[in-house]
């Protein structure tokens, strides 16, 4: 085959827009592959998706929080029938159970770790809690 023949199909190829093209003739075989001028598709940009957050928690300078120490559920009484450990307003000493966080079907008891008043409750019972979240606001 020659070069006069392959030029005969490249201009066959550009006149009917084909992108490849392959020839098998008198034990030639020709495959031609267009490549350098194929469409480029760009995906669309995407929104730029922000989380909300919610209020940043004031605390007053004179309170402390009660941190939870590990990940789990939260539980403001021993039993669902029993009182609450601790109320707002209640008096607290260093060492006084305040809850339970439940972790791994363990119940950890969770201990004031200074005395004062319990001024806010931060954590609905039954729900989960994660590590150094704040569970009481003590003054």
């Amino acid at each position: 085959m020659d070069l006069t023949k392959i030029k005969d199909l490249i201009k066959l190829m550009e006149d009917h827009d084909l992108t490849a093209f392959e020839l098998e003739d008198s034990g030639y075989k020709v495959r031609l592959e267009k490549g350098g001028n194929q469409e480029q598709i760009v995906a669309a940009p995407q929104p730029v998706i922000t989380e909300e957050k919610g209020p940043e928690k004031i605390i007053a300078e004179d309170t402390e929080e009660i941190s939870a120490p590990m990940v789990g559920t939260f539980y403001n009484s021993p039993s669902p029938d029993a009182d609450a450990y601790v109320k707002v307003g209640d008096s607290v000493d260093e060492g006084t159970v305040v809850c339970i966080i439940e972790a791994m079907k363990v119940m950890n008891q969770i201990k004031a770790d200074k005395s004062g008043v319990i001024q806010r409750i931060l954590v609905e019972d039954a729900t989960p809690v994660e590590y150094g979240q704040g569970l009481f606001v003590i003054a």
